[in-house]
């Protein structure tokens, strides 16, 4: 009975989420017209996550929620702010910020989620390698062109393992 009443919650965030969506929307108020986007709803479906991750102390879906949060503020950025940092990197970055923000509550994933961090960070601000790094744009390049391999082979481990 617990499980349906913590997944009642998740979607009473969601409703209330969008409901606040869209009244603000009816409600034209011209300083937040930017967030009348698809982007807001990425926006408020991981905020909506994180809620329900803390106050069902069930942190699994913080890694989740901090995912699609951040691909929302990612893309509202995108979408919006010149100054937006528009680099594949990016992706991992968020992926690796998610699992330090579930790390700290759940105590496994934390050194993961720094090391996928870090090389992110560096990929994103390093704009010539030196010469003895030139393996990582043969590497980068490849995870270019064929990241969705790279999504079909975690999400078959996931399927596979063991819990």
């Amino acid at each position: 009975m617990n499980h349906l009443k913590r997944q009642h919650s998740f979607a009473a965030y969601i409703l209330i989420g969008i409901g606040v969506y869209f009244l603000l929307r009816e409600l034209k108020i011209p300083i937040i017209t930017d967030f009348y986007s698809w982007p807001t709803l990425l926006i408020i479906i991981g905020i909506a996550l994180l809620i329900h991750s803390y106050t069902a102390r069930d942190y699994q879906h913080l890694l989740s929620g901090t995912i699609v949060l951040g691909l929302g503020i990612h893309f509202h950025g995108l979408n919006h702010y010149t100054f937006w940092i528009d680099h594949w990197a990016v992706y991992p970055l968020m992926v690796g910020i998610a699992f330090i923000i579930r790390g700290l509550r759940t105590k496994s994933g934390i050194f993961t989620g720094i090391i996928i961090s870090a090389i992110s960070i560096f990929l994103i601000f390093s704009v010539q390698l030196p010469a003895a790094f030139g393996w990582v744009y043969d590497v980068t390049s490849l995870l270019e062109r064929f990241w969705p391999i790279i999504l079909i082979i975690i999400g078959i481990y996931w399927l596979k393992r063991k819990k």
